[in-house]
Protein backbone atom coordinates (compact mmCIF):
# COMPACT_ATOMS: atom_id res chain seq x y z
CA UNK A 1 0.00 0.00 0.00
CA UNK A 2 1.40 3.72 -0.91
CA UNK A 3 1.32 5.97 1.79
CA UNK A 4 -1.62 8.76 1.86
CA UNK A 5 0.35 12.40 1.50
CA UNK A 6 -1.34 15.24 1.42
CA UNK A 7 -1.08 18.70 2.04
CA UNK A 8 -3.47 20.37 4.77
CA UNK A 9 -5.42 23.50 3.50
CA UNK A 10 -7.60 24.99 6.63
CA UNK A 11 -11.43 25.76 5.32
CA UNK A 12 -10.52 24.31 2.21
CA UNK A 13 -9.78 20.17 2.51
CA UNK A 14 -6.74 17.95 3.09
CA UNK A 15 -5.70 17.04 -0.72
CA UNK A 16 -8.13 16.36 -3.31
CA UNK A 17 -10.68 15.66 -0.02
CA UNK A 18 -12.52 19.46 -0.41
CA UNK A 19 -15.01 20.52 1.82
CA UNK A 20 -18.18 20.81 -0.11
CA UNK A 21 -17.32 17.71 -2.59
CA UNK A 22 -20.41 15.32 -3.24
CA UNK A 23 -20.05 11.97 -1.23
CA UNK A 24 -20.07 10.69 -5.38
CA UNK A 25 -17.02 12.11 -6.36
CA UNK A 26 -14.96 11.37 -3.37
CA UNK A 27 -16.32 7.60 -2.94
CA UNK A 28 -15.10 7.37 -6.85
CA UNK A 29 -12.22 8.61 -6.70
CA UNK A 30 -11.28 6.69 -3.91
CA UNK A 31 -12.38 3.62 -5.92
CA UNK A 32 -9.96 4.56 -8.75
CA UNK A 33 -7.10 4.23 -6.60
CA UNK A 34 -7.29 0.46 -3.95
CA UNK A 35 -3.63 -0.06 -3.70
CA UNK A 36 -3.70 3.82 -2.06
CA UNK A 37 -6.87 3.35 -0.55
CA UNK A 38 -7.58 -0.59 0.19
CA UNK A 39 -10.51 -0.40 2.74
CA UNK A 40 -13.30 1.88 2.77
CA UNK A 41 -16.14 1.81 5.71
CA UNK A 42 -19.31 3.70 5.23
CA UNK A 43 -20.97 3.90 8.41
CA UNK A 44 -25.24 5.23 7.36
CA UNK A 45 -28.55 4.75 9.37
CA UNK A 46 -30.92 2.35 7.61
CA UNK A 47 -34.16 4.28 9.34
CA UNK A 48 -32.87 7.55 7.89
CA UNK A 49 -29.84 7.30 5.00
CA UNK A 50 -30.35 10.82 3.75
CA UNK A 51 -31.60 13.14 6.48
CA UNK A 52 -28.53 12.18 8.94
CA UNK A 53 -24.98 12.14 8.46
CA UNK A 54 -23.15 9.58 6.25
CA UNK A 55 -19.61 8.62 7.69
CA UNK A 56 -16.77 7.06 5.17
CA UNK A 57 -13.78 5.89 6.72
CA UNK A 58 -10.36 5.49 5.22
CA UNK A 59 -9.34 2.53 7.87
CA UNK A 60 -5.83 1.82 5.94
CA UNK A 61 -5.16 5.46 5.69
CA UNK A 62 -6.05 7.07 9.70
CA UNK A 63 -8.56 9.09 7.74
CA UNK A 64 -12.55 9.92 8.42
CA UNK A 65 -14.56 11.74 6.63
CA UNK A 66 -18.14 12.87 7.57
CA UNK A 67 -20.68 14.17 4.81
CA UNK A 68 -24.49 15.47 5.66
CA UNK A 69 -27.27 13.31 4.54
CA UNK A 70 -29.91 15.34 2.10
CA UNK A 71 -26.76 16.88 -0.07
CA UNK A 72 -24.53 14.31 0.59
CA UNK A 73 -21.59 17.60 0.94
CA UNK A 74 -18.30 16.80 2.66
CA UNK A 75 -18.18 18.81 6.19
CA UNK A 76 -15.49 17.41 8.00
CA UNK A 77 -12.00 16.16 7.88
CA UNK A 78 -10.46 13.79 10.34
CA UNK A 79 -7.01 12.42 10.97
CA UNK A 80 -7.12 10.27 13.63
CA UNK A 81 -4.10 8.07 13.03
CA UNK A 82 -0.59 9.72 12.06
CA UNK A 83 1.17 6.44 11.41
CA UNK A 84 -0.71 6.09 8.04
CA UNK A 85 -0.29 9.33 6.59
CA UNK A 86 2.10 11.91 6.05
CA UNK A 87 0.35 15.49 6.46
CA UNK A 88 2.12 18.49 5.52
CA UNK A 89 1.34 21.97 6.10
CA UNK A 90 2.78 25.03 3.80
CA UNK A 91 5.28 22.20 3.15
CA UNK A 92 6.27 21.13 6.64
CA UNK A 93 4.78 18.28 8.26
CA UNK A 94 3.04 18.40 10.91
CA UNK A 95 3.64 15.33 12.82
CA UNK A 96 7.20 14.56 12.92
CA UNK A 97 8.50 11.22 11.82
CA UNK A 98 11.19 9.30 13.90
CA UNK A 99 12.72 6.20 13.00
CA UNK A 100 12.09 2.66 14.42
CA UNK A 101 14.60 -0.08 14.73
CA UNK A 102 13.56 -3.47 13.44
CA UNK A 103 9.81 -2.11 12.72
CA UNK A 104 8.18 -3.75 9.69
CA UNK A 105 4.78 -3.26 8.26
CA UNK A 106 5.07 0.20 8.94
CA UNK A 107 3.23 2.57 6.02
CA UNK A 108 6.17 5.32 6.96
CA UNK A 109 9.32 4.33 4.56
CA UNK A 110 12.34 3.41 6.34
CA UNK A 111 10.65 1.99 9.06
CA UNK A 112 9.47 5.65 10.21
CA UNK A 113 6.51 6.41 12.58
CA UNK A 114 4.82 9.15 13.70
CA UNK A 115 3.23 11.08 16.73
CA UNK A 116 0.39 13.31 16.48
CA UNK A 117 1.42 16.81 15.97
CA UNK A 118 3.46 17.99 18.71
CA UNK A 119 2.09 21.42 20.84
CA UNK A 120 5.27 23.08 20.58
CA UNK A 121 5.39 22.85 16.51
CA UNK A 122 1.51 23.53 15.80
CA UNK A 123 1.71 26.63 17.92
CA UNK A 124 5.39 27.88 17.50
CA UNK A 125 5.93 26.91 14.18
CA UNK A 126 3.16 26.01 11.93
CA UNK A 127 0.34 28.20 13.02
CA UNK A 128 1.21 30.26 15.27
CA UNK A 129 -1.11 32.03 18.58
CA UNK A 130 -4.50 31.65 18.93
CA UNK A 131 -7.52 32.11 21.39
CA UNK A 132 -7.92 30.11 24.38
CA UNK A 133 -9.88 26.35 23.21
CA UNK A 134 -12.64 24.45 24.47
CA UNK A 135 -11.85 22.02 26.95
CA UNK A 136 -14.82 19.06 27.25
CA UNK A 137 -14.33 16.97 30.27
CA UNK A 138 -13.98 12.84 30.52
CA UNK A 139 -17.12 10.84 29.32
CA UNK A 140 -19.44 9.32 31.42
CA UNK A 141 -17.87 5.89 32.55
CA UNK A 142 -14.48 7.06 32.08
CA UNK A 143 -12.09 5.85 34.42
CA UNK A 144 -9.05 7.38 33.58
CA UNK A 145 -10.12 11.55 34.19
CA UNK A 146 -8.68 12.46 31.15
CA UNK A 147 -10.54 15.24 28.75
CA UNK A 148 -10.10 16.69 25.55
CA UNK A 149 -8.75 20.41 25.05
CA UNK A 150 -9.97 21.48 21.40
CA UNK A 151 -7.32 23.52 20.30
CA UNK A 152 -9.00 25.95 16.88
CA UNK A 153 -7.55 27.77 14.50
CA UNK A 154 -9.52 29.08 11.22
CA UNK A 155 -10.75 25.62 9.25
CA UNK A 156 -8.23 23.60 11.53
CA UNK A 157 -8.60 22.03 15.02
CA UNK A 158 -6.51 20.31 17.21
CA UNK A 159 -7.93 17.68 19.83
CA UNK A 160 -5.01 17.32 23.09
CA UNK A 161 -5.74 14.77 26.13
CA UNK A 162 -6.14 16.78 29.27
CA UNK A 163 -6.22 15.73 32.72
CA UNK A 164 -9.26 16.88 34.44
CA UNK A 165 -6.80 17.52 37.15
CA UNK A 166 -4.27 19.99 34.71
CA UNK A 167 -6.91 22.27 33.06
CA UNK A 168 -8.43 25.61 34.54
CA UNK A 169 -10.41 27.84 32.61
CA UNK A 170 -8.00 30.79 34.61
CA UNK A 171 -5.06 29.21 33.00
CA UNK A 172 -3.89 30.35 29.22
CA UNK A 173 -3.45 27.97 26.42
CA UNK A 174 0.56 27.87 27.02
CA UNK A 175 0.50 26.51 30.44
CA UNK A 176 -2.51 24.39 29.79
CA UNK A 177 -0.55 22.73 27.14
CA UNK A 178 2.67 22.46 28.66
CA UNK A 179 2.59 19.51 30.31
CA UNK A 180 4.64 16.41 28.63
CA UNK A 181 1.34 13.96 28.97
CA UNK A 182 -0.55 16.40 26.80
CA UNK A 183 1.74 17.45 24.26
CA UNK A 184 0.82 15.61 21.47
CA UNK A 185 -2.75 15.77 19.39
CA UNK A 186 -4.87 12.88 19.36
CA UNK A 187 -6.59 13.95 15.86
CA UNK A 188 -7.18 16.51 13.54
CA UNK A 189 -10.36 18.22 12.35
CA UNK A 190 -10.44 20.29 8.58
CA UNK A 191 -13.76 22.36 8.26
CA UNK A 192 -15.08 25.60 7.41
CA UNK A 193 -15.73 28.18 10.25
CA UNK A 194 -13.56 30.61 12.12
CA UNK A 195 -13.24 28.41 14.72
CA UNK A 196 -14.68 24.80 15.92
CA UNK A 197 -17.43 26.10 18.32
CA UNK A 198 -18.63 28.62 15.88
CA UNK A 199 -18.06 25.88 12.92
CA UNK A 200 -20.28 23.23 14.72
CA UNK A 201 -23.18 25.02 15.31
CA UNK A 202 -24.03 24.53 11.48
CA UNK A 203 -21.58 22.35 10.42
CA UNK A 204 -24.26 20.31 8.91
CA UNK A 205 -26.32 23.25 7.19
CA UNK A 206 -24.21 26.14 5.71
CA UNK A 207 -23.91 26.48 2.19
CA UNK A 208 -20.34 25.54 1.21
CA UNK A 209 -18.53 27.09 -1.80
CA UNK A 210 -18.14 25.50 -4.93
CA UNK A 211 -15.74 23.33 -5.19
CA UNK A 212 -14.45 25.19 -8.50
CA UNK A 213 -13.51 28.43 -6.10
CA UNK A 214 -11.29 26.63 -4.28
CA UNK A 215 -7.25 27.49 -5.15
CA UNK A 216 -7.01 23.76 -4.51
CA UNK A 217 -9.41 23.37 -7.88
CA UNK A 218 -7.90 26.06 -9.82
CA UNK A 219 -4.34 24.72 -9.69
CA UNK A 220 -6.01 21.50 -11.47
CA UNK A 221 -6.77 20.77 -15.52
CA UNK A 222 -9.74 18.65 -14.06
CA UNK A 223 -12.96 19.51 -16.00
CA UNK A 224 -16.02 19.18 -13.55
CA UNK A 225 -19.66 20.31 -14.95
CA UNK A 226 -21.82 22.80 -13.19
CA UNK A 227 -23.74 20.90 -10.76
CA UNK A 228 -27.80 20.62 -10.40
CA UNK A 229 -28.64 21.27 -6.98
CA UNK A 230 -32.17 20.89 -7.30
CA UNK A 231 -34.96 19.79 -9.88
CA UNK A 232 -38.08 20.44 -9.77
CA UNK A 233 -41.21 18.30 -11.02
CA UNK A 234 -43.95 21.03 -12.72
CA UNK A 235 -46.12 17.97 -13.75
CA UNK A 236 -47.06 17.44 -17.94
CA UNK A 237 -43.10 16.67 -18.49
CA UNK A 238 -42.05 19.84 -17.41
CA UNK A 239 -38.77 19.98 -14.92
CA UNK A 240 -36.94 23.01 -14.13
CA UNK A 241 -33.06 22.16 -12.90
CA UNK A 242 -31.40 24.54 -10.89
CA UNK A 243 -27.39 25.46 -11.18
CA UNK A 244 -26.19 24.83 -7.75
CA UNK A 245 -24.31 28.23 -6.93
CA UNK A 246 -25.48 30.48 -9.03
CA UNK A 247 -29.05 31.79 -9.95
CA UNK A 248 -29.22 30.33 -13.18
CA UNK A 249 -31.97 27.19 -14.15
CA UNK A 250 -32.38 25.35 -17.26
CA UNK A 251 -36.08 23.68 -18.32
CA UNK A 252 -36.42 19.85 -19.67
CA UNK A 253 -39.94 19.67 -21.52
CA UNK A 254 -40.58 16.08 -22.48
CA UNK A 255 -41.36 15.30 -25.60
CA UNK A 256 -39.72 18.97 -26.69
CA UNK A 257 -36.58 19.31 -25.34
CA UNK A 258 -34.27 18.21 -28.29
CA UNK A 259 -30.17 16.42 -27.62
CA UNK A 260 -29.05 20.20 -29.09
CA UNK A 261 -30.71 21.65 -26.14
CA UNK A 262 -29.62 19.13 -23.20
CA UNK A 263 -25.89 19.08 -24.89
CA UNK A 264 -26.09 22.62 -24.64
CA UNK A 265 -27.37 23.11 -21.14
CA UNK A 266 -25.76 20.40 -19.57
CA UNK A 267 -22.72 19.60 -21.52
CA UNK A 268 -22.45 16.00 -23.56
CA UNK A 269 -23.46 13.08 -21.29
CA UNK A 270 -20.71 10.69 -18.88
CA UNK A 271 -21.88 7.88 -20.81
CA UNK A 272 -24.53 6.99 -23.54
CA UNK A 273 -26.25 3.77 -23.22
CA UNK A 274 -28.36 1.82 -25.83
CA UNK A 275 -29.62 -1.34 -24.78
CA UNK A 276 -33.06 -2.11 -24.49
CA UNK A 277 -34.14 -5.45 -22.82
CA UNK A 278 -37.60 -6.16 -23.26
CA UNK A 279 -38.36 -8.67 -20.09
CA UNK A 280 -40.91 -6.30 -18.94
CA UNK A 281 -42.80 -5.84 -22.17
CA UNK A 282 -45.84 -8.03 -20.61
CA UNK A 283 -46.58 -5.17 -18.86
CA UNK A 284 -47.54 -3.27 -22.01
CA UNK A 285 -48.85 -5.53 -24.30
CA UNK A 286 -52.05 -5.68 -22.43
CA UNK A 287 -52.48 -1.74 -23.78
CA UNK A 288 -50.89 -1.79 -26.87
CA UNK A 289 -53.33 0.61 -28.48
CA UNK A 290 -51.79 3.16 -25.21
CA UNK A 291 -51.34 6.60 -26.41
CA UNK A 292 -49.79 9.54 -23.65
CA UNK A 293 -53.09 11.62 -24.37
CA UNK A 294 -53.82 14.39 -21.76
CA UNK A 295 -57.19 13.53 -22.76
CA UNK A 296 -58.29 10.95 -20.80
CA UNK A 297 -57.70 10.03 -16.92
CA UNK A 298 -58.28 6.19 -17.70
CA UNK A 299 -55.06 5.82 -19.49
CA UNK A 300 -53.09 6.18 -16.41
CA UNK A 301 -53.99 2.54 -14.38
CA UNK A 302 -50.51 1.33 -12.96
CA UNK A 303 -47.75 3.02 -15.28
CA UNK A 304 -47.20 1.39 -17.76
CA UNK A 305 -43.94 3.23 -18.29
CA UNK A 306 -42.38 0.60 -16.56
CA UNK A 307 -40.08 -0.48 -19.80
CA UNK A 308 -37.45 1.25 -21.79
CA UNK A 309 -36.88 3.86 -18.96
CA UNK A 310 -33.53 3.66 -16.99
CA UNK A 311 -29.90 2.44 -17.29
CA UNK A 312 -28.77 4.36 -15.05
CA UNK A 313 -26.82 1.49 -13.01
CA UNK A 314 -24.84 0.41 -16.28
CA UNK A 315 -20.88 1.18 -15.10
CA UNK A 316 -20.05 2.27 -18.97
CA UNK A 317 -21.81 3.38 -22.11
CA UNK A 318 -21.74 0.09 -23.82
CA UNK A 319 -23.08 -3.70 -23.49
CA UNK A 320 -20.36 -5.70 -25.03
CA UNK A 321 -22.27 -9.06 -24.04
CA UNK A 322 -23.43 -10.74 -27.43
CA UNK A 323 -25.71 -13.06 -25.06
CA UNK A 324 -27.95 -10.22 -23.85
CA UNK A 325 -28.03 -8.99 -27.75
CA UNK A 326 -31.93 -7.83 -28.20
CA UNK A 327 -33.67 -10.08 -30.26
CA UNK A 328 -36.24 -7.88 -31.49
CA UNK A 329 -34.93 -4.51 -31.74
CA UNK A 330 -38.21 -3.11 -33.24
CA UNK A 331 -40.67 -3.89 -30.52
CA UNK A 332 -42.27 -0.50 -29.41
CA UNK A 333 -38.37 1.16 -29.80
CA UNK A 334 -36.26 2.98 -32.42
CA UNK A 335 -33.53 2.38 -33.68
CA UNK A 336 -31.75 5.55 -31.94
CA UNK A 337 -33.52 5.55 -28.85
CA UNK A 338 -30.74 5.55 -25.99
CA UNK A 339 -29.90 6.78 -22.33
CA UNK A 340 -28.09 9.75 -21.85
CA UNK A 341 -26.18 9.23 -18.61
CA UNK A 342 -25.43 12.34 -16.20
CA UNK A 343 -23.47 10.06 -13.26
CA UNK A 344 -21.99 13.44 -12.11
CA UNK A 345 -25.61 15.54 -12.08
CA UNK A 346 -27.75 12.41 -10.59
CA UNK A 347 -29.69 11.86 -13.41
CA UNK A 348 -30.38 10.30 -16.34
CA UNK A 349 -32.45 11.00 -19.63
CA UNK A 350 -34.31 8.65 -22.26
CA UNK A 351 -33.46 10.35 -25.92
CA UNK A 352 -35.91 8.90 -28.70
CA UNK A 353 -38.65 10.40 -30.95
CA UNK A 354 -41.19 12.64 -29.74
CA UNK A 355 -43.99 11.55 -28.17
CA UNK A 356 -46.52 13.61 -25.89
CA UNK A 357 -45.87 13.64 -21.89
CA UNK A 358 -48.04 12.31 -18.64
CA UNK A 359 -50.76 14.82 -18.37
CA UNK A 360 -51.19 17.51 -16.34
CA UNK A 361 -51.81 17.05 -12.61
CA UNK A 362 -55.82 18.26 -12.14
CA UNK A 363 -54.42 21.37 -10.15
CA UNK A 364 -53.13 22.76 -13.21
CA UNK A 365 -55.58 21.59 -15.82
CA UNK A 366 -57.27 24.74 -15.67
CA UNK A 367 -54.65 26.54 -16.59
CA UNK A 368 -54.10 27.63 -20.40
CA UNK A 369 -50.87 26.51 -22.16
CA UNK A 370 -48.91 30.28 -22.05
CA UNK A 371 -49.51 30.23 -18.26
CA UNK A 372 -47.92 26.69 -17.34
CA UNK A 373 -44.45 26.84 -16.09
CA UNK A 374 -41.50 26.19 -18.95
CA UNK A 375 -43.79 27.13 -21.89
CA UNK A 376 -41.12 27.81 -24.88
CA UNK A 377 -43.17 29.65 -27.49
CA UNK A 378 -40.27 29.17 -29.86
CA UNK A 379 -40.13 25.29 -29.74
CA UNK A 380 -39.21 24.10 -32.94
CA UNK A 381 -40.95 20.70 -33.00
CA UNK A 382 -39.98 18.33 -35.91
CA UNK A 383 -41.71 14.51 -35.63
CA UNK A 384 -37.83 13.59 -37.28
CA UNK A 385 -35.66 14.81 -34.09
CA UNK A 386 -34.60 13.17 -31.18
CA UNK A 387 -36.03 14.76 -27.81
CA UNK A 388 -36.20 13.92 -24.08
CA UNK A 389 -39.21 11.67 -23.01
CA UNK A 390 -38.45 10.55 -19.69
CA UNK A 391 -35.90 11.50 -17.09
CA UNK A 392 -34.33 9.47 -14.05
CA UNK A 393 -33.61 11.27 -11.08
CA UNK A 394 -31.35 8.86 -8.72
CA UNK A 395 -31.21 9.38 -4.70
CA UNK A 396 -27.90 7.60 -4.03
CA UNK A 397 -28.98 6.37 -0.62
CA UNK A 398 -26.75 4.62 0.84
CA UNK A 399 -27.34 0.81 1.57
CA UNK A 400 -29.18 0.59 -1.95
CA UNK A 401 -28.09 -1.63 -4.23
CA UNK A 402 -26.86 0.96 -7.16
CA UNK A 403 -25.50 3.37 -4.43
CA UNK A 404 -22.80 5.54 -5.99
CA UNK A 405 -23.76 5.09 -9.58
CA UNK A 406 -24.96 8.45 -9.28
CA UNK A 407 -24.73 11.20 -7.88
CA UNK A 408 -27.71 12.17 -4.89
CA UNK A 409 -30.07 13.99 -7.22
CA UNK A 410 -32.45 16.51 -5.54
CA UNK A 411 -36.07 17.17 -6.02
CA UNK A 412 -39.08 18.40 -5.32
CA UNK A 413 -42.80 17.84 -6.68
CA UNK A 414 -43.92 21.78 -7.28
CA UNK A 415 -47.82 20.56 -8.20
CA UNK A 416 -48.11 19.44 -4.49
CA UNK A 417 -47.16 22.44 -2.80
CA UNK A 418 -49.89 23.98 -0.69
CA UNK A 419 -50.48 27.90 -0.95
CA UNK A 420 -49.35 29.75 2.97
CA UNK A 421 -48.14 25.98 3.86
CA UNK A 422 -44.04 25.09 4.78
CA UNK A 423 -44.58 21.44 3.63
CA UNK A 424 -42.54 20.39 0.57
CA UNK A 425 -42.66 17.29 -0.77
CA UNK A 426 -39.15 16.60 -1.81
CA UNK A 427 -36.42 13.96 -1.91
CA UNK A 428 -36.63 13.77 1.74
CA UNK A 429 -39.95 12.90 2.19
CA UNK A 430 -40.37 9.31 3.29
CA UNK A 431 -42.80 7.80 0.47
CA UNK A 432 -45.85 7.55 2.68
CA UNK A 433 -46.21 11.08 2.80
CA UNK A 434 -45.37 11.22 -0.76
CA UNK A 435 -48.10 8.79 -1.65
CA UNK A 436 -50.96 10.07 0.20
CA UNK A 437 -50.05 13.72 -1.28
CA UNK A 438 -50.53 12.12 -4.40
CA UNK A 439 -53.62 10.32 -4.36
CA UNK A 440 -55.06 13.21 -2.93
CA UNK A 441 -53.88 15.10 -6.09
CA UNK A 442 -55.01 12.92 -8.96
CA UNK A 443 -58.16 11.00 -6.98
CA UNK A 444 -60.97 12.93 -9.40
CA UNK A 445 -59.58 11.16 -12.02
CA UNK A 446 -60.78 7.60 -10.41
CA UNK A 447 -64.01 6.53 -9.92
CA UNK A 448 -63.38 5.49 -6.61
CA UNK A 449 -60.81 5.17 -3.34
CA UNK A 450 -60.53 1.55 -4.04
CA UNK A 451 -60.04 2.05 -7.77
CA UNK A 452 -57.38 4.38 -7.68
CA UNK A 453 -55.24 2.22 -4.93
CA UNK A 454 -55.59 -0.70 -7.04
CA UNK A 455 -54.65 0.96 -9.87
CA UNK A 456 -51.33 2.26 -7.91
CA UNK A 457 -50.35 -0.64 -6.04
CA UNK A 458 -46.80 -1.82 -6.03
CA UNK A 459 -44.36 -4.36 -8.06
CA UNK A 460 -41.95 -6.25 -5.86
CA UNK A 461 -38.08 -6.36 -7.21
CA UNK A 462 -35.28 -7.99 -6.22
CA UNK A 463 -31.83 -6.55 -7.43
CA UNK A 464 -29.75 -8.91 -5.45
CA UNK A 465 -30.55 -11.68 -7.94
CA UNK A 466 -28.72 -12.35 -10.99
CA UNK A 467 -30.83 -10.76 -13.47
CA UNK A 468 -31.80 -7.68 -11.40
CA UNK A 469 -33.24 -4.47 -12.70
CA UNK A 470 -31.49 -1.32 -13.41
CA UNK A 471 -33.37 1.49 -11.84
CA UNK A 472 -37.70 1.57 -11.73
CA UNK A 473 -38.19 0.22 -14.88
CA UNK A 474 -35.60 -1.83 -17.11
CA UNK A 475 -33.75 -4.96 -16.12
CA UNK A 476 -30.35 -5.31 -16.75
CA UNK A 477 -28.28 -8.84 -16.73
CA UNK A 478 -24.91 -9.13 -15.38
CA UNK A 479 -24.81 -6.93 -12.37
CA UNK A 480 -21.98 -6.31 -10.74
CA UNK A 481 -21.29 -6.94 -7.02
CA UNK A 482 -23.26 -3.46 -5.45
CA UNK A 483 -20.89 -3.42 -2.58
CA UNK A 484 -18.20 -1.86 -4.87
CA UNK A 485 -15.48 -2.50 -2.57
CA UNK A 486 -16.96 -0.71 0.18
CA UNK A 487 -17.40 -2.20 3.79
CA UNK A 488 -21.40 -1.15 4.49
CA UNK A 489 -22.39 -0.89 8.29
CA UNK A 490 -25.77 0.14 9.00
CA UNK A 491 -26.44 1.91 12.56
CA UNK A 492 -29.96 0.10 12.70
CA UNK A 493 -29.68 -3.43 11.72
CA UNK A 494 -29.47 -5.44 8.72
CA UNK A 495 -30.93 -4.96 5.35
CA UNK A 496 -31.73 -6.56 1.87
CA UNK A 497 -32.12 -5.46 -2.10
CA UNK A 498 -35.68 -5.91 -2.51
CA UNK A 499 -37.30 -2.75 -3.56
CA UNK A 500 -41.24 -2.13 -4.70
CA UNK A 501 -42.15 0.34 -7.35
CA UNK A 502 -45.34 2.77 -7.47
CA UNK A 503 -46.96 4.50 -10.43
CA UNK A 504 -48.60 7.60 -10.61
CA UNK A 505 -49.45 9.27 -13.59
CA UNK A 506 -46.04 10.85 -15.13
CA UNK A 507 -44.26 9.17 -11.82
CA UNK A 508 -42.73 6.18 -11.27
CA UNK A 509 -41.15 5.59 -7.49
CA UNK A 510 -38.65 3.04 -6.63
CA UNK A 511 -39.21 2.23 -2.96
CA UNK A 512 -37.02 0.91 -0.27
CA UNK A 513 -37.74 -1.17 2.61
CA UNK A 514 -37.03 2.17 5.37
CA UNK A 515 -39.32 3.64 3.06
CA UNK A 516 -37.14 5.88 0.96
CA UNK A 517 -37.16 6.57 -2.26
CA UNK A 518 -34.07 5.40 -4.11
CA UNK A 519 -35.52 6.74 -7.60
CA UNK A 520 -37.90 8.89 -9.34
CA UNK A 521 -38.42 8.52 -13.39
CA UNK A 522 -40.69 11.74 -14.62
CA UNK A 523 -42.25 10.71 -18.08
Amino acid sequence: MSLFSAALHPNFGLGFLILGASLHDIVTRLKAEPQRFPKLDLVYSETAPVTTPVILTLTANGIRLRFDGPQQRLRLVEILDFTKNRITYQDKDIAKASSIQGSSGSPRTGGETAGGPAFKNVYHRLFGPTYAGEYIGPSNGSTDGVGTYILSYPGVAFSFPLPVSAYSPDKDVVSLLSSSASQTATSVAVFSGKSWAHAREHLWTEELPSVKSAFLFNKSKEVVPDEISLVKIHGGGRLQLFKKWTSAHTWISLGQTTVQDLVAELGPPDAIYRKNDQRMYIHKTRTASHSRSRSSGTDYKRPDDLTDTDQSSAPTGSDDSDDEAIEDETVDNVSSECFYNYFYLGFDVLVSSPQQPSRLPPSLAHLEESQLPGVNPYTNWSPDRLVAIKVILHANVPGSYPFNRHRRSRWEISYLEKVGSDDIIDSETPFDEIEEQLREEWKSTYASKEEAEKRQRGMVLNRGWGDSPGSSCEFLGGWEDSSGGIAGKKLDGGGESTTTLYGFPGLVFEVLKNGYVSAVTVY
